[in-house]
């Protein structure tokens, strides 16, 4: 096979050199790495621009070829060091990483969670939060009298999606049963999901908190079922995958009691709403509620864990006996400087802050524009994690295909749900455009549905 350089590969070359050993169902598009800017992506097959509603799954926290990451000498420099030479985080140390650790620290660490374990993936994240919850809570059951390993059952809830490896498998249960069909699964307690509905009336209202004193006689029957076996509670602040399901600060407050009443921990799956997606550096923040652990990834970067001092309730937690958690990178040190430098910018640059307020300002058109266009229903948010619903799955997914036709880019998620995840460097003008061409695409399917 001929040997070609980086150049001598067309864009129009890249989906058949792809398609030769993988399956490339993604987008239509080859993105330009190299003219992307912030919020704008362009594809080189055909020079067209979209406007990132999409934010490589929420993983893209300042888009696409920032200036101050651009501009910085010492940065590049150091990126560069770092993605020449793959280190073995978890037994070689290096200054890149200290200072990774440290600006972590200062801008996203809350004192209440020292502990970190940093890994690849979010799915493995998930597995390792849930590894040093069921050592905890087989210790705890030693201290008790046990003499055999009890502690090793997951409370979760409907339409969560934790992952797709391992122990995540057991968890996830969205809409797309393709993510763990056929895959072997643990049995472990599955509690319904109180998502609140919108607008929120009081009908609305009333209707969820029968919801959550039903999810709370669940777990709690649970919790007797398996007495001692649970080892943790698990959730995501805001149901991503399963159709961006919001939960009163109320519920989740009940789900810190009733771990704290069972000797379990709970654990915040934040990977996809951390690094102030919501207005918040981690959505618990802004909820008021705080967990034993979180499990974060995507806009960080580089993934892994935070953990708090009730793991300390028992010695030789995972976080003090060496190799209870570990992998041979220990997370990626190029990821690691990459987020570095993007801490700076969200702190430097009052990041967190802007997606509190331009996600108001996406949160107002939204409902707005369902005020004229009826089939737009339960639009929701916080932040700029915004979302809302359609009519079907069919028509949700032809507006996401139309969406491409009019430059922007935009995700499903959950039954018929469409989502957004822009970077937090997004502006209330880019809001506007961005928003202009999905109503565009929005009104075409609904004039192709009342024609059929």
């Amino acid at each position: 096979m001929e040997h070609l350089t980086t150049q001598q590969i067309t864009p129009e070359m890249v989906r058949p050199v792809l398609s030769r050993h993988l399956l490339t169902d993604g987008l239509p598009l080859v993105l330009d790495m190299e003219r992307s800017q912030g919020v704008r992506l362009y594809d080189q097959l055909t020079g067209r621009e979209f406007v990132d509603f999409f934010g490589f799954f929420a993983s893209s926290a300042v888009g696409m070829n920032h200036p101050k990451m651009l501009a910085d000498e010492d940065f590049k420099k150091r990126l560069l060091e770092a993605a020449l030479n793959k280190v073995t985080n978890s037994d070689i140390y290096t200054v890149h990483m200290a200072r990774f650790v440290q600006t972590f620290e200062r801008v996203g660490i809350p004192d209440y969670l020292p502990y970190a374990f940093f890994i690849d993936g979010g799915a493995l994240a998930v597995e390792n939060a849930l590894k040093a919850a069921f050592d905890w809570k087989v210790r705890k059951n030693f201290q008790k009298g046990y003499r055999r390993e009890v502690g090793h059952r997951v409370l979760h809830f409907d339409q969560a999606f934790h992952g797709r490896s391992g122990y995540t498998l057991s968890l996830t249960n969205t809409f797309d049963p393709r993510k763990t069909q056929y895959f072997p699964k643990f049995d472990w307690p599955r509690v319904i999901n109180p998502k609140l509905t919108f607008p929120l009336t009081e009908e609305n209202l009333e209707r969820t908190i029968r919801l959550e004193q039903l999810a709370i006689r669940q777990a709690k029957q649970y919790f007797y079922e398996y007495k001692d076996e649970i080892a943790c509670i698990i959730i995501e602040p805001i149901q991503a995958e399963g159709g961006d399901n919001h939960f009163r600060p109320e519920f989740l407050q009940a789900l810190r009691e009733l771990a704290d009443e069972n000797d379990a921990l709970l654990i915040f799956d934040e990977v996809q709403t951390g690094v102030g997606i919501t207005g918040a550096f981690w959505a618990h923040q802004a909820l008021g509620v705080q967990p034993d652990i979180i499990a974060f990834g995507k806009k960080t970067q580089v993934c892994g864990i935070l953990a708090g001092r009730r793991l300390d309730e028992v010695e030789d937690n995972v976080f003090h006996v060496s190799s209870r958690l570990n992998s041979t990178w220990g997370g990626n040190l190029a990821d690691m400087v990459r987020f570095d430098r993007i801490l700076e910018i969200i702190e430097e640059d009052h990041l967190v802050e802007n997606a509190a307020r331009a996600g108001a300002h996406l949160l107002r058109r939204l409902e707005e524009m369902a005020r004229e266009l009826p089939f737009m229903t339960n639009v929701r948010g916080r932040g700029l994690m915004c979302a809302f619903d359609l009519p079907t799955p069919a028509f949700r997914d032809a507006v996401r295909q139309r969406s491409l036709e009019e430059g922007v880019l935009i995700l499903a998620c959950g039954e018929r749900s469409i989502r957004f995840r822009p970077p937090l460097i997004i502006t209330e003008a880019e809001i506007d455009e961005g928003l202009q061409r999905l109503r565009r695409a929005l009104e075409h399917v609904a004039r192709q549905q009342s024609a059929s």
